[in-house]
């Protein structure tokens, strides 16, 4: 039995697994708000006090998913002011017989293989190439990058840290963009203008260029939101949006997702697929299917053609909780 967990920037996943019901299936699982807790351990000592059996039935070893890079057993949490993460240190403080502690977007590939195409939404059938790579974007807090390979019988996730390399702006307008976040910033990355942490950063650019019309209504609502990048997704969906310039700004992520996501592919050769998770990911998939996301993912120049057939989809299973699961029923010595 296993206590795994999905630590992400706002909220954190914790779960009860064991080898029965295998890592698809909880025993038992809760919610937290990450920033709510000084540091990991207090957080999941709470919940196996709630939730955990006493004796025989208690978890012997835990494993989770850090939005970070993962080096020796140790990792600082990315968007977490949190003291330093390591294994032995969380096996000690909870009585652990050990911990694995996993990249969260590594996880979300680990969680992948085991998700079922019902928790899919199809945004391309393609034409998955059997055992080829597989690329994984997640568009959450940050922006989260990771892909598969085939070894064997067995898929082994890598991590990555892709969000951070440079972003490459597209056309004009992202030429403005990266001029008007180039002072804020020094280096602007994909993470800043492609995932939660990214949205207000369009919508400020918008602003700046009096794009789109903004009811003062909507301007107070904005200004009093207690998580300003739900309300501007919010305003900005739907065929009759409440605000144009929050719909110009779900454009403009959803074309600049696109151009990262076949960046991402063409470096590994995901010709097995495309794979999309997080909350924003989750929150726009009718804006992906319809508008040009699959045409910035595929138009790649002489490249494009790699990615033609590409298969891509958008994962509404909570892929990093089961990765993590499959990794801790792994080390558990369980298949």
């Amino acid at each position: 039995m296993i206590v795994a967990g999905d630590i992400g920037g706002t909220k954190t996943l914790l779960a009860i697994f064991d080898a029965e019901r295998g890592p698809r299936e909880p025993q038992r699982q809760a919610e937290y708000r990450s920033a709510a807790y000084p540091s990991l351990d207090v957080m999941v000592a709470e919940f196996l006090h709630e939730h955990a059996d006493g004796g025989a039935a208690r978890p012997q070893r835990g494993s989770f998913a850090v939005a970070g890079p993962v080096a020796a057993g140790r990792v600082q949490a990315t968007n977490l002011s949190w003291p330093e993460l390591s294994e032995d240190g969380l096996a000690s403080a909870l009585g652990l017989e050990g911990v694995s502690l996993l990249n969260d977007l590594q996880a979300v590939a680990l969680g992948i293989t085991v998700t079922t195409a019902a928790e899919l939404v199809t945004l391309a059938v393609g034409q998955p190439v059997p055992g080829a790579p597989i690329a994984v974007i997640a568009p959450g807090t940050g922006l989260g990058e990771a892909f598969l390979t085939r070894r064997g019988t067995t898929w082994a996730a890598h991590a990555s840290e892709g969000g951070h390399a440079d972003f490459a702006p597209r056309d004009e307008l992202e030429v403005d963009l990266l001029r008007f976040l180039l002072p804020r910033f020094g280096h602007v990355s994909y993470e800043q203008v492609c995932s939660g942490v990214g949205i207000p950063n369009l919508y400020d650019f918008f602003a700046q260029r009096g794009t789109g019309e903004e009811p003062a209504m909507t301007t107070a609502e904005l200004a009093g939101a207690e998580d300003r990048t739900r309300a501007i997704v919010g305003l900005g969906l739907g065929p009759r949006p409440r605000s144009t310039r929050c719909r110009e700004v779900v454009g403009l992520f959803t074309r600049i997702l696109g151009s990262e996501a076949g960046n991402l592919a063409l470096k590994v050769l995901a010709t097995g697929g495309v794979y999309l998770t997080g909350g924003l990911a989750v929150a726009v998939a009718g804006e992906l299917s319809a508008g040009p996301f699959l045409e910035r993912l595929r138009s790649k120049g002489r490249m494009s053609s790699v990615l033609a057939e590409v298969p891509v989809h958008v994962v509404t299973a909570p892929a990093a909780l089961h990765g993590a699961a499959v990794e801790g029923l792994r080390a558990e010595g369980l298949p």
